[in-house]
């Protein structure tokens, strides 16, 4: 009996299923698809094909349950169709070549159970999914207009003010004005660069680093200035170049240089510089925040997550930054410095 097999050969069956996961070309394996995934949906076979024997109804239902459970762990629909896939394979092989005694009723209610698994785990998925999008989007709809409206007001208050003429354009009024127009400025900068990120709007072109990361110092040069920080910037050789959208690049590194001025201790340094070997270029910009919590790594570039005592801003600046430089097809790491600060690294293939 098919249901017998699949459960005496739990483990072969695991094991075998996993080598073609961790094979597949793309989507790429990842190690929770590998370590917990694989058995998950063996055992969801299973349980589907348990369900089977009683009525149709009890496939779908544990299909939905399934497509849910997917979700909240983090697997793609591109996973969940292709994983099942490579545990049916490799049921069907073992069953061959144990010569086990399966008839072909057996098989077509195990082919109608993965068809009905997949089916309703991807609708279940999708259908979560969706809303987990429409959710998140309202969310930071409304986050960003009530951060834009704050920043607003207070550069209202502020410029009124100063047009009384009860105090002096040098003094902290016209700073508090400046800071919010600044708060604006970047806001407006990430929400626009979110926007062309998730339209796909970007044109792809030749780089030279040496010239973006002159362009990149002349603004940031300013901003750390008037946060009383001192800026240096290490650039490379000319004739190192990549292949990126140069707004969208732009974008991530302003992001990083905005969030090391935002954390960096008063009075000290931000480090901005570049790199280059046969294959890669390395931007990187090193704070003096003095160092990260515990495990604060890990989470650095999660949506909506925000580190230290100011608490102003969305906490997608990282987020998008990550995005925006795997739009490029690079990635993005953080480097703890204990007791001193931190290095953010934007690492992107080098154009030949």
């Amino acid at each position: 009996m098919l249901h017998a097999f699949l459960l005496a050969n739990r483990d072969a069956i695991v094991t075998r299923a996993r080598a073609k996961v961790a094979a597949r070309p793309a989507p790429r394996a990842t190690d929770e698809e590998l370590r917990s995934g694989v058995p998950l949906f063996l055992d969801q076979l299973i349980d589907t094909l348990q369900g089977s024997l009683t009525s149709g109804q009890a496939i779908g239902e544990s299909a939905s349950r399934h497509g849910s459970e997917l979700l909240h762990r983090g697997f793609t629909v591109a996973q969940v169709v292709h994983d099942y896939g490579g545990v049916c394979q490799a049921v069907t092989e073992l069953a061959d070549e144990t010569s086990a005694v399966i008839t072909p009723d057996e098989f077509h209610t195990f082919n109608r159970c993965l068809d009905d698994a997949i089916a309703g785990a991807v609708t279940e998925y999708s259908r979560q999914r969706e809303q987990t999008l429409t959710q998140e989007g309202t969310e930071r709809l409304g986050e960003l207009a009530h951060e834009l409206r704050n920043a607003l007001g207070v550069a209202m208050l502020a410029f009124q003010t100063l047009r009384m003429g009860t105090v002096g354009l040098g003094g902290s009024t016209s700073a508090l004005l400046g800071r919010s127009l600044e708060r604006l400025s970047a806001l407006l900068d990430s929400s626009l660069m979110q926007v062309r990120l998730d339209a796909k709007i970007g044109t792809q072109a030749r780089v030279s680093v040496r010239d973006f990361l002159e362009e990149v110092e002349v603004g940031a040069a300013l901003e750390a200035s008037g946060k009383g920080l001192t800026l240096s910037v290490t650039t490379v050789a000319p004739g190192i170049d990549v292949f990126v959208d140069r707004q969208i690049l732009a974008g991530a590194v302003a992001n990083l240089l905005h969030n090391a001025f935002k954390f960096t201790r008063p009075l000290s340094h931000v480090a901005l510089r570049a790199s280059a070997t046969a294959e890669r270029v390395l931007i990187e910009v090193e704070d003096q925040c003095g160092g990260l919590p515990a495990r604060a790594v890990e989470s650095l570039f999660r949506p909506f997550t925000q580190g230290g005592d100011n608490r102003t801003g969305l906490g997608l600046g990282l987020s998008i930054t990550r995005k925006s430089v795997e739009a490029n097809g690079g990635e993005t790491r953080a480097r703890d410095l204990p007791g001193v600060g931190c290095v953010m690294t934007i690492d992107l293939p080098r154009l030949s």
